[in-house]
C-alpha cells in the first residue's frame, strides 16, 4: 500500500534518484574495455588517473578549424606532399 501524497509544502522534497549502481557498474566496464585496461589496472586508478585517460581534462576547443584556418596552417607548415 503506498502512502497519500504530501500535502504542499508539508516538509522537504525527497532526492530525486540518481544513477544506479548497475549504471555505474556498466559505465565503469565500458571505460575499462574503451581503454584497453584490465579490471587491475581500471580499479588501481585514481579519480585523476581515470579523467585523463578518459580526455575529460582536456581543454574546451572554442571552434572547430575554418577552411581559411586550415589553408593558412598548410601553407605555414607545408609537409612536402603535391596535390
Amino acid at each position: 500500500m503506498t502512502p497519500p501524497p504530501a500535502a504542499a509544502g508539508s516538509g522537504p522534497t525527497p532526492p530525486a534518484a540518481g544513477p544506479t549502481f548497475a549504471t555505474a557498474a556498466r559505465v565503469a566496464a565500458r571505460l575499462a574495455a574503451t581503454l584497453g585496461w584490465s579490471p587491475d589496472l581500471f580499479w588501481a586508478a585514481t579519480p585523476a588517473e581515470l579523467r585523463t585517460a578518459a580526455g575529460l581534462d582536456l581543454p574546451a576547443i572554442a571552434a572547430p578549424a575554418l577552411a581559411a584556418d586550415l589553408a593558412r596552417l598548410k601553407e605555414a607548415f607545408p609537409d612536402g606532399h603535391a596535390r
